[in-house]
């Protein structure tokens, strides 16, 4: 994790991410960072829910924040079906519901007032000790467009993953800001966290697409999304589905001027935040290659902005 805490530190990166791990978990993770001397702002997108209670959640995240001294954005999600059997004996009935009160409790264990709760799902009378910390924002983690309507009415964020430009210009953004319209609350920020390759030889971007998200095709969650986005999975053939993902702007592979015209469909989207994952990279080619395409990419990244930048200047 160092050297991508040292990435955010001394290059245009603006925050350091991790999903949900089951190695090492990534609030102690990140806080190890901070010891080693990397105090940088963090995202979590996500952790999931059948993991912790909400007290629990809103603990580690402004401990986090505490250990740091930098801002978090701590996002969760209810995860699939089949994760929240084997934790908890059944799946949420709706998943919807659960996502409201656990967001619900933490948000307001956050702001530092007393919470008391009685839900379905989960249950809070209680508030976290007073302290002073840098600002922790809640996410929810969103696909479809219940839950991003959701994200409008409880988070400050809604963090997305595998989410093609297309799908959330025009299905996630607009039930985002439905969903805070009915809440009367600012829009959350959007943050999309995207698949991202630089093409070389030796492997075709399909390829590269299944060593990132094999798992994540094999998904019903996912694949009703992408089924929704255009992008049609087929059950038994994963390098056909791979390849459509890779078409349909699910997972970015191409050279440099191809992935900044991608990056650019994103922010056109209203994506606030976009976050970079070379997990496909990481596990074909290892860490130095995939730390190699990620610092070719910020510095590109900060080319084009700062002659972006010019340009309106002039």
């Amino acid at each position: 994790m160092l050297p991508y805490a040292a990435l955010v530190e001394w290059t245009h990166a603006e925050r350091l991410w991790q999903g949900q791990a089951m190695m090492v978990e990534p609030f102690q993770g990140f806080a190890a960072a901070a010891g080693a001397g990397f105090r940088v702002p963090t995202g979590l997108g996500v952790t999931l829910m059948p993991l912790r209670h909400p007290f629990e959640a809103a603990q580690q995240a402004r401990s986090l924040a505490m250990a740091t001294g930098r801002p978090v954005l701590a996002g969760f999600g209810p995860g699939g079906k089949s994760f929240q059997r084997s934790l908890l004996g059944f799946p949420y009935a709706s998943p919807l519901t659960a996502s409201r009160e656990y967001l619900t409790i933490v948000r307001g264990l956050l702001t530092g007032g007393t919470v008391r709760h009685e839900g379905e799902y989960f249950s809070c009378h209680g508030a976290l000790p007073p302290a002073s910390a840098p600002p922790v924002r809640v996410g929810l983690g969103v696909l479809r467009a219940g839950m991003a309507r959701l994200a409008g009415e409880v988070a400050d964020a809604a963090v997305t993953w595998l989410t093609p430009a297309k799908h959330l210009r025009e299905t996630v953004l607009p039930a985002l800001r439905e969903g805070a319209a009915a809440a009367g609350r600012p829009v959350p920020h959007l943050t999309a966290m995207v698949p991202v390759a630089l093409r070389r030889s030796g492997h075709g971007p399909a390829e590269v697409a299944l060593a990132s998200n094999a798992a994540h095709l094999a998904a019903p969650h996912y694949v009703d999304m992408l089924g929704k986005a255009g992008i049609e999975v087929v059950a038994d053939d994963p390098v056909l589905s791979a390849e459509r993902l890779v078409e349909g702007g699910g997972f970015l592979h191409g050279d440099m001027d191809e992935l900044l015209g991608r990056f650019a469909e994103f922010r056109a989207a209203g994506v606030d935040e976009l976050v970079l994952n070379l997990t496909g990279v990481y596990n074909l080619h290892g860490p130095k290659v995939a730390m190699s395409n990620l610092k070719a990419i910020l510095a590109a990244v900060a080319d084009a902005e700062g002659a972006a930048g010019e340009d309106s200047g002039r």
